[in-house]
């Protein structure tokens, strides 16, 4: 099975980007005076390529779940079951995704990519498309072997793909990636670390709250991982080697996000980690997203600037699930609704800046 590439991705519309700075410094306030919220509305405005742009009222997030064969190196505070009860727990609407997606009006689906575990088997009753794009049960311990085949890592990002489009197909403006998996913290961080040429020890923190032996043996792990993935460079073989069939979907999704034109709200680690490599799939991608906060992951901040991205918000957030990017979704709105609302000088008769003079008075 060959790998198929992805389309070239266009940029964000330039002229739509000039017309909303214009109309930034037009509206009743001190040019910049709304700070981060104007860069949001310029940035809306570009990927919609009008001014000023409507507000964002479809919103997707879409949570990818898969099990690690890295669990079984000790490296969670929770046990393996946890990624299937709580993919259930999200499809019935009980999770913390849910209750922040109702509190900003987004929709959730939780999709099932490696659940160690079938549909049937998991706690309760679950949407019976949960596990359409299953690709298999659990991705390898990355520590000895590879994640996944070469026919599993296309599957994975081609499903990731095949999502995107549906969701955007569907209606979607905006799409938040999220995810479930015990252990994808590991796995995340050892994706950063090969791509920014990072230390383990600098890349790993605490993900679901271990402690210092814990963290002693994430860190081996991700060392191992990274050995066995020397001199691998491209997305493709790092997916494989030593990422995950979540990972790879995550990454599939937000690349074609960005060739349908769609902007993303990515959320943590894990979904960062997928965005970093997705550059690589399909350079210039990261033009159409936004990172929605910071988490306190160490491996984070270092997607983050590989990425040239700036968290919207930081509330020392490390859930995962979509979470964060779901809090950041208001903020993103309110910069829309200033730029598209607010009324300019003319058209409020509010007089504009003192124009300078050459001369002081007198």
């Amino acid at each position: 099975m060959d790998l198929q590439e992805f389309p070239p991705v266009s940029p964000p519309d330039a002229s739509a980007a000039a017309a909303a700075r214009a109309r930034q410094d037009s509206l009743t306030k001190p040019p910049g005076s709304l700070g981060r919220l104007e860069e949001l509305s310029v940035w809306a405005a570009a990927c919609q390529g009008r001014c000023p742009p409507r507000q964002f009222d479809q919103v997707r997030v879409v949570v990818f779940a898969g099990d690690h064969g890295v669990t079984r190196e000790r490296v969670s505070a929770y046990p393996a079951e946890v990624t299937a009860q709580m993919a259930a727990n999200i499809d019935r609407g009980g999770a913390a995704i849910n209750a922040l997606a109702d509190a900003c009006g987004a929709g959730v689906r939780v999709v099932d990519i490696a659940i160690d575990s079938d549909a049937f088997e998991l706690a309760g009753e679950v949407s019976a498309s949960m596990s359409a794009y299953k690709v298999r049960r659990g991705s390898g311990d990355i520590a000895g072997e590879d994640a996944l085949s070469h026919e599993e890592t296309l599957a994975a990002v081609t499903a990731g793909r095949r999502i995107a489009d549906a969701e955007v197909d569907a209606g979607a403006e905006l799409l938040i990636p999220g995810d479930m998996g015990i252990g994808n913290t590991t796995v995340a961080a050892t994706l950063i670390a090969a791509v920014t040429g990072a230390e383990p020890v600098v890349a790993v923190g605490p993900g679901t709250g271990i402690d210092d032996a814990g963290w002693a043996r994430k860190t081996a792990v991700v060392r191992d991982a990274l050995f066995r993935a020397r001199g691998v460079s491209d997305p493709w073989g790092l997916l494989r080697c030593c990422g995950g069939a979540d990972l790879a979907a995550l990454a599939g999704f937000c690349a074609q996000a960005a060739v349908r034109r769609t902007p993303v709200l990515l959320d943590g680690l894990a979904s960062t980690a997928a965005a970093l490599v997705a550059e690589r799939l399909a350079p210039g991608a990261r033009a159409w997203w936004q990172a929605g906060h910071r988490s306190p992951e160490p491996a984070h901040a270092l997607a983050c600037a590989a990425l040239e991205l700036e968290p919207i918000l930081d509330l020392r957030m490390r859930l995962g699930e979509g979470t964060g990017a779901a809090v950041a979704l208001p903020v993103l709105r309110a910069a829309v609704a200033a730029l598209a609302s607010m009324s300019t000088f003319a058209e409020a008769g509010v007089s504009g800046p003192a124009a300078a003079t050459a001369e002081a008075d007198g």
